[in-house]
């Protein structure tokens, strides 16, 4: 089969370009900004141009990444699918977290550009009119990634150091999985999949007290953790769709740590 990685070079995409070129896929990895994409048959397309950690400080690339681009592509692009990467994050004041749950945003919140942007994308896959145009609404993802600002590296580097500092409540809790499930979920999805959204998650949220007393256990690490730190909670994400239609299994994320603690350390 013929697939085609946007947004190749960052976590998600680079793994999901190893992965099928390992199954033995033909694919194409464009460069930034590469007018070829408009020339030729993409086969299955999987868009993952995106910004996580620094959309705060950079909120015209993040318009421009999550919905400008994306536009050009949906309109001027030959496909035979295309896979949306969304977040789970556009759950966060939402009390469920299915497919079909009603969303809450604030636009006058700087700090949700994000979601607000990630959700236009996901507007503008559904009203643009093609065939085949998937939304993955993926959890947050671990993996070997040692440039990676987001929650458990950058805990893990601590770890590493000596020291854990938790600037959050030891009870705040999110959902995680491995970019392992990720990407054989997302070739699934983008092939075969029947709905049009997906929450690729692992339907468990772990608690930030659970992560650091592992990591203190697995490195000798010190924790602090302030007690006036505040609370984040995630509604518990619903994944039936991806048990019923590709008969996923959650599997422990903790269980995955000291794999990485060996990948930081080499």
């Amino acid at each position: 089969m013929k697939f085609t990685v946007l947004g190749a070079t960052g976590f998600i995409g680079r793994n999901l370009l190893a992965f099928l070129q390992r199954e033995g896929h033909e694919v194409w990895a464009p460069a930034r900004n590469d007018e070829a994409i408009f020339a030729r048959p993409l086969g299955h397309v999987f868009y993952c141009i995106g910004l996580t950690a620094d959309f705060r400080s950079r909120p015209f690339d993040t318009v421009r990444a999550h919905v400008g681009v994306l536009a050009d592509i949906l309109e001027r692009a030959d496909f035979d699918s295309f896979l949306y990467m969304s977040s789970t994050r556009v759950y966060e004041k939402s009390e469920t977290a299915t497919e079909a749950s009603l969303l809450v945003v604030d636009p006058q919140d700087p700090s949700e550009l994000y979601n607000l942007t990630k959700l236009a994308g996901e507007s503008l896959c559904r009203c643009c009119g093609r065939g085949d145009v998937k939304i993955a609404r993926l959890s947050n993802v671990i993996g070997p990634d040692a440039g990676s600002q987001n929650f458990i590296f950058d805990l893990i580097r601590k770890a590493l150091k000596g020291r854990i500092v938790l600037q959050s409540n030891v009870d705040s809790s999110k959902d995680y999985i491995g970019i392992e499930e990720v990407v054989k979920l997302l070739m699934r999805i983008a092939v075969s999949g029947k709905e049009t959204i997906y929450n690729v998650a692992n339907g468990i949220n772990l608690r930030h007290g659970e992560i650091v007393d592992y990591l203190a256990r697995l490195t000798g690490a010190t924790v602090e953790s302030s007690p006036e730190a505040s609370l984040q909670k995630f509604p518990l994400i619903s994944i039936q769709r991806i048990q019923k239609e590709f008969g996923f299994i959650s599997t422990p994320v903790l269980d995955k740590l000291p794999d990485l603690i060996s990948k930081y350390t080499k």
